[in-house]
């Protein structure tokens, strides 16, 4: 009995011919909560939740890494888009072509500024006339006439009479006005075809007459208004 009661206790069974056999059933059931009580403390242990906790954040700065790509590439192809509404011919271009292309019309659009800027500046607060010769051919002279005065609507058309009276054609002339003040710039062309031939006095009087008859405009002087803005443009006869 007491064999049979320790067999038991084992999980074991005495048998006929004197030799045990373990209870299967309550080994199972035992190794099975062993197992089971084992993983348990596994998955709770410290090391295991840092990895996994580790695996999430790099997993979400991967996905926030990729959403912030595709919005840069999403803000360069539209502003690649604007570049090829306002270069000709761009369509077929690729990304570099395109990107050479603006490059060299900015460094273009920079030349032709600096250009005209060269030789150019505001209107003064005094009078001024200058004339000098550019020269020519045998046939045609080309003289430069620049005139700084006060600003009003028919002044353009006064100095054209002038010139006609002199004989000489404007070819182009460059204006620049600011605060009711103008600066002329004009390309003057004699051919010695035309009659009575003009010299650097008489133009250099004309222009001086034009200018004395603006001076003396009361209507001019009393009523102009100083605004302060800047224009300017490019005319050619």
């Amino acid at each position: 009995m007491a064999y049979k009661s320790l067999y038991s206790a084992c999980g074991m069974m005495p048998q006929e011919d004197g030799f045990t056999t373990p209870a299967l059933p309550s080994l199972c059931k035992e190794a099975v909560n062993s197992a089971s009580s084992f993983l348990g403390h596994a998955s709770l242990h410290p090391c295991f939740a840092e990895e996994e906790e580790e695996e999430d954040r790099a997993a979400s700065a991967l996905r926030i890494h990729s959403q912030a790509e595709k919005r840069r590439r999403e803000r360069i192809n539209a502003r690649l888009s604007t570049l090829r509404r306002m270069i000709p011919e761009a369509n077929k271009m690729d990304k570099a072509s395109l990107l050479g292309k603006v490059i060299e019309q900015v460094k273009d659009l920079k030349r032709k500024a600096v250009d005209i800027s060269k030789g150019f500046t505001i209107p003064s607060e005094t009078n001024e006339v200058t004339v000098e010769s550019k020269g020519g051919c045998e046939i045609t002279t080309y003289i430069e006439a620049s005139i700084c005065c006060d600003d009003r609507p028919d002044l353009l058309a006064d100095l054209i009479q002038a010139f006609q009276g002199l004989r000489v054609t404007a070819v182009r002339a460059d204006m620049i006005s600011l605060g009711g003040r103008v600066r002329n710039v004009f390309i003057l062309c004699k051919k010695d075809s035309q009659q009575g031939g003009v010299c650097m006095t008489s133009l250099e009087d004309s222009i001086k007459e034009v200018l004395a008859r603006i001076a003396s405009s009361d209507v001019v002087s009393g009523k102009r208004q100083r605004l302060m803005q800047s224009q300017y443009s490019n005319i050619s006869f």
